[in-house]
């Protein structure tokens, strides 16, 4: 539009100018010296010389030369400033153009960075689904391994009752024939007997007056022969109490063979004794009868089938146990190696002052919290509150029980038994819980080691044999202390060193007491022990402030006879001390130390935790004993799982701010794929 105006008014200065031009030259072209501007009036001597004005053409001429001169200049000088302002005007109809180009590319990539969003927020959810949807997968898969195990067992148990009725039956069943044979037997001499008297009678008769000399000789041999027939009935007498007694044990034996077919999973050396025992008797027995040696040989055939389905059913349980561990451990790593859930506390009373403002929204998976933040007044004066909303793999309203957020690191805790380093730590304000939810008498660590019992109970059925031991250590102003010896003991004197096996990820400390570990009451009252050497003192922020940070090591090595598999896995069971700043604790000389070494070595982990997030090369354990105590048990080769523990409290509200965030980076950390310490014994 700019450039339609101006153009007409350029246009007509040239015409005119032009126009200017060829007057100029026609009037110098037709000028003459004597030539009056009146041509049709002449002087005359009547002429009114006072009122004839002399035209000066000469004068003329040059004024107008000198003023077309000053217009010739302010034209060009309007033309040079009006092209300059065509120039500018150009450059800003480009600038303009590729202004508009720019916002059309910047609106293009706004677009496809929207739609970008929107597919992954689609992809996102779909991951969601796809999780859940494996999870459930797995669910139920263990369910139809679990159910698949029972029907097996219940087979083999059906099979066993099967065979140890087949063999009663057939026990019975041969006692009876053997009884009758015999019957038959003795019902079968004593008629011949008594027909052979009835005939050598008859004959005696008959031959009584021709043998009468002969009588007392018959008579001698008579009677030898009845002491011989007598002898022989005394004899098939002997012979029937000792088929009797054969009967008998025989009836023994079944009751054997039952207890034998029984414990036929349990105890393989047994069966085969018995076994043997069985076809010492079996040979016995066959002097004695073939059919009798047949029905044992059948039996000994029934029984080495019933071993041998007994030893595949074993073998099948410890391939299943194998698979479970597999199958779980995958589980696990779709949860992800590094999780984060937060507990909150209940408020114990009305005499702690204002509850903060919060809640969660999250009612199906239990994993957001919204926490209001402080009163903000405007420059209006109107006061405002800015809500800060965190997400985690899990988060317990006040008034969850220690029962229900065990449930949740039981699993890990299986994870340890199957030959992983773990471990699980509560970080958190000083009085926000973490003693409470680590060490009291339903804690975790009680709760842990009775669940490690029972599962090593378990697992002796799958030929696994496991040993436990454990120690309790303390980190205070950067230095370690065992808390298993009582302080002035000759061995508390004793310096504390941490030692690292490369090879196999484990961690030892030189001169560190180690309790083996037989039952879980022992386990309490080192627990107790622990307890009463650890080092408290009393803050402005709470009374009874633990000033170190307290780590529970469970050493747990496993091995398979059956399959030679050798498994060695920690747990280690943190409970860290209180965060807090000097500001709001007010310390003051010994406790300002502590807290200065809390603090520090706090945000040691965090940088710790920083550097896995990255991927760094480098991560710096040994900028602190806590780190570099865990180092094997926080890196890629390991499972972890982080408490933030939260106060109710609006006066804690910034600390809590504070621990939420911390938190959040460390859920936004990825740790890489742990890895069993596992191997085959050659």
């Amino acid at each position: 539009m700019a450039t339609e105006s101006t153009t007409p008014s350029q246009k007509q200065l040239e015409g005119q100018f032009e126009k200017l031009e060829e007057s100029l030259s026609t009037l110098k072209a037709g000028r003459s010296p004597l030539k009056s501007p009146y041509p049709n009036k002449f002087l005359t001597k009547t002429s009114n010389l006072t009122g004839f004005v002399v035209w000066d053409v000469d004068g003329r001429v040059g004024d107008m030369e000198t003023q077309f001169k000053e217009l010739k200049d302010m034209v060009n000088t309007t033309l040079s400033e009006r092209k300059g302002q065509d120039h500018a005007l150009e450059l800003a109809k480009t600038r303009v153009t590729e202004l508009e180009r720019d916002r059309e590319k910047l609106e293009n990539r706004n677009e496809s960075l929207r739609t970008a969003l929107d597919e992954a927020k689609q992809e996102e959810r779909q991951l969601r689904l796809e999780l859940e949807k494996q999870q459930w997968d797995h669910r139920r898969q263990i369910d139809d391994l679990n159910r698949q195990h029972r029907d097996t067992v219940e087979d083999l148990s059906r099979q066993h009752r099967t065979s140890v009725d087949d063999l009663s039956r057939e026990l019975d069943y041969l006692k009876e024939q053997e009884t009758k044979e015999h019957q038959q037997r003795i019902d079968g001499l004593t008629r011949h007997y008594q027909q052979e008297l009835e005939d050598e009678r008859h004959k005696k008769d008959r031959e009584i007056q021709e043998l009468r000399m002969r009588m007392n000789n018959d008579n001698l041999d008579l009677e030898s022969s009845l002491q011989k027939k007598d002898r022989e009935m005394q004899e098939m007498r002997s012979q029937i109490q000792g088929l009797r007694e054969e009967l008998e044990r025989e009836k023994s034996l079944k009751g054997s063979l039952q207890a034998n077919i029984s414990e036929l999973s349990a105890s393989n050396t047994t069966l085969e004794a018995k076994i043997n025992s069985l076809r010492l008797q079996v040979e016995f027995l066959e002097s004695d009868s073939k059919a009798q040696s047949d029905s044992f040989a059948s039996m000994e055939s029934r029984l080495q089938d019933a071993i041998r389905v007994a030893e595949e059913a074993r073998q099948k349980l410890i391939k299943e146990e194998t698979e479970r561990r597999v199958l779980f451990n995958k589980y696990q790593e779709l949860k992800g190696n590094i999780r984060v859930m937060c507990r909150v506390r209940p408020a114990l009373d009305e005499t702690e002052g204002e509850q903060a403002k919060m809640s969660f929204p999250d009612d199906k998976t239990s994993s957001e919290i919204v926490l209001a933040g402080p009163e903000e007044k405007s420059s209006l004066g109107v006061v405002s509150r800015k809500n800060y909303p965190f997400e985690f793999d899990r988060v317990f309203i006040p008034g969850t029980r220690n029962e229900e957020v065990f449930d949740e690191i039981s699993q890990l805790v299986q994870s340890a038994l199957d030959g992983y380093n773990v471990c699980i730590f509560c970080y958190g304000q000083t009085g926000s819980g973490k003693t409470y939810t680590m060490s009291s008498e339903d804690g975790m660590i009680p709760r842990a080691t009775h669940m490690i019992y029972e599962t090593m109970t378990k697992l002796k059925e799958k030929s696994w044999e496991y040993t436990m031991e454990g120690s309790f250590v303390e980190v205070y102003n950067e230095e370690l202390n065992d808390l298993l010896t009582p302080h002035g003991s000759d061995s508390k004197s004793k310096r504390l060193e941490i030692r690292h096996d490369e090879i196999r990820k484990q961690t030892s400390i030189v001169n560190c007491k180690t309790v083996p570990l037989t039952s879980a009451s022992r386990v309490e009252a080192m627990l107790e022990e622990a307890q009463q050497n650890r080092s408290v003192a009393a803050t402005k922020a709470n009374e009874r402030s633990s000033r170190s940070h307290s780590i529970f090591i469970l050493k747990l090595v496993g091995e398979n006879t059956a399959t030679g598999e050798r498994c060695e896995g920690t747990l280690n069971l943190v409970d860290l001390a209180g965060s807090e700043r000097l500001k709001h604790s007010q310390a003051e000389g010994e406790r300002m130390r502590e807290t200065q070494n809390i603090n520090r070595s706090l945000s040691c982990l965090g940088d710790v935790i920083e550097a896995l997030a990255k991927g760094s090369g480098h991560v710096p354990y040994r900028n602190s004993k806590l780190t570099h105590l865990l180092q094997y048990s926080l890196g890629g080769n390991s499972k972890t799982l982080m408490f933030v523990m939260v106060s109710p409290l609006e006066a804690h509200l910034k600390e809590t701010l504070t621990s939420l965030r911390f938190a959040t980076k460390v859920h936004n950390t990825h740790i890489g794929t742990a890895k069993a310490t596992k191997k085959i014994k050659e």
